[in-house]
């Protein structure tokens, strides 16, 4: 098997396995939000998302960029492993230092002061992600991501264990932070355990450098993305209350279903993938290319549209009738979700080059014009207008900055439209199809199951390649006769 072939089958492995974790996570994570919403109400939703909002910017720029920069290090990992540690285990603690002082000055800027102590125990998950950074890359390394999924699956059984007592007993948005710290926890020491890496220190200055040098913009970057994802929450939390931030909370969360599951699964896989081809020169990254933008399109656009269209059937027949007003977000927050799945690949792919530089110039100008769109939007259009600020800032500024970085780092943008062309236009059409289907009921579960799987079965005949859908059948009709 040729080297090409063999990167393939190693991320095909790992991006299966991947993806199981994460669905059954993501699968448990809205068993225990559906729990948790019958539990506590929107105002402790809403405490949380403040908290989770500086948490989540933080673990993008956590570890310095050591996990990316030690899963493409071309030398051995041993000889990098001791001082990516240091430096790992430093940046993580420092930044706990310091949101630990500022967390009272944050909690009130973002409208609620009950946060402050939120934010202190969930951010110390952050301190547990730095001790297992190296750890964890490599893992992604050796596409041991099978390893990585039990590890972050028994985490997870620990979160929700803790967060489901917690909130019965009384003690609201506190059973959040202490049971993603007590899931973390597990994790890190199975994470540990299963590398088999030396728990070694030491410092070498050089080793340092060459670290740095590949992390710190890719770190920046993550950590602007970071702010992309999270800003909307702090702003409109801010201009709206906590009340209307829960209802975008639960919004935003339901977007977040396909970037969790799938897009963490990619990022486990591509930048691995994407820095052994990137070995063998610019001809294998472009096949590469090829064969995964379709691939991601056709899973991630469907969906989308699913959720644009069908977003009030999917909101009532999932959760009470008083977290409708969230359907109207999810409209456009379902849009910068597409975008973000591109922006991930794309990141990965630049990183595995070498152009760590251009994500972080890209999220930067991202993140500059959001700030203001969204204050507007709020402001003048509550919590839709500031979804329709987010989803309109992501289509007109992002992708064409995006396009632009590939095309600087040598790769043809040609590649990504012709991958998008048939998932697009799948899309477009299933779109009219499920809008006309949902008034033949007026009832959630039956809108979703003939809007939305007629336009489903619509995209899968525009979108997928008849020798594909032709191979598929076959083995239907294999499978059924044994």
């Amino acid at each position: 098997m040729s080297e090409t072939g063999e990167i393939e089958r190693q991320a095909g492995r790992g991006l299966r396995w991947s993806l199981v974790g994460n669905l059954v996570m993501k699968a448990g994570s809205f068993a225990m939000s559906l729990v948790l919403a019958r539990l506590l109400v929107p105002e402790d939703f809403g405490v949380f998302a403040i908290a989770l909002a500086v948490s989540q910017f933080v673990i993008h720029i956590n570890d310095a960029g050591v996990i990316a920069s030690t899963v493409q290090w071309r030398g051995k990992l041993a000889e990098v492993a001791p001082t990516a540690t240091v430096v790992a285990v430093a940046s993580s603690c420092t930044l706990y230092a310091v949101f630990w002082v500022i967390a009272p000055f944050y909690a009130s800027m973002a409208g609620s002061e009950d946060a402050t102590w939120v934010i202190r125990i969930l951010m110390a998950t952050n301190v547990i992600y730095g001790l297992t950074a190296v750890r964890s890359a490599a893992l992604m390394r050796g596409f041991e991501q099978d390893k990585l999924a039990w590890a972050n699956l028994a985490g997870f059984a620990a979160n929700a264990s803790i967060s489901i007592s917690l909130a019965a007993s009384g003690a609201g948005a506190y059973s959040f932070a202490w049971g993603q710290l007590g899931g973390a926890a597990l994790t890190g020491v199975l994470v540990v355990a299963l590398a088999r890496v030396r728990f070694t220190v030491g410092f070498d200055r050089a080793l340092a450098a060459r670290l740095l040098r590949f992390g710190l913009p890719l770190c920046v970057g993550f950590g602007v993305e970071g702010l992309l994802l999270n800003v909307d929450i702090v702003l409109v939390g801010d201009v709206l209350g906590p009340e209307r931030l829960g209802l975008y909370l639960l919004a935003f969360n339901i977007a977040g279903w396909v970037p969790g599951i799938i897009g963490t699964a990619i990022r486990y896989v591509a930048l691995p993938s994407f820095a052994r081809l990137a070995e063998e020169g610019p001809a294998a990254i472009e096949a590469g290319v090829r064969r995964a933008v379709p691939l991601l399109g056709s899973i991630v656009l469907p969906i989308a549209v699913l959720m644009g269209t069908l977003a009030p059937a999917l909101v009532g027949f999932l959760y009470e009738p008083h977290w409708l007003p969230a359907a109207q977000v999810l409209r456009f927050l379902a849009v910068v979700m597409a975008v973000r799945m591109l922006n991930i690949l794309i990141t990965d792919i630049l990183a595995a080059l070498g152009h760590t530089r251009a994500t972080m110039w890209v999220n930067l100008c991202w993140a500059v014009a959001l700030v203001p769109a969204l204050l507007v939007g709020a402001r003048h259009g509550g919590i839709q207008g500031a979804a329709l600020a987010h989803a309109v800032i992501a289509l007109v500024l992002a992708l064409p900055m995006l396009s632009l970085a590939l095309r600087r780092a040598g790769v043809p943008p040609r590649l990504f439209a012709a991958g998008l062309a048939r998932p697009v236009l799948g899309a477009a059409v299933a779109g009219v199809t499920m809008a006309g289907l949902a008034t033949v009921t007026d009832q959630p579960f039956g809108q979703l199951c003939v809007a939305g799987g007629g336009g489903l079965l619509v995209f899968a005949l525009i979108a997928v390649p008849r020798a594909v859908l032709m191979r598929l059948l076959r083995q239907g009709r294999a499978h059924a006769r044994l």
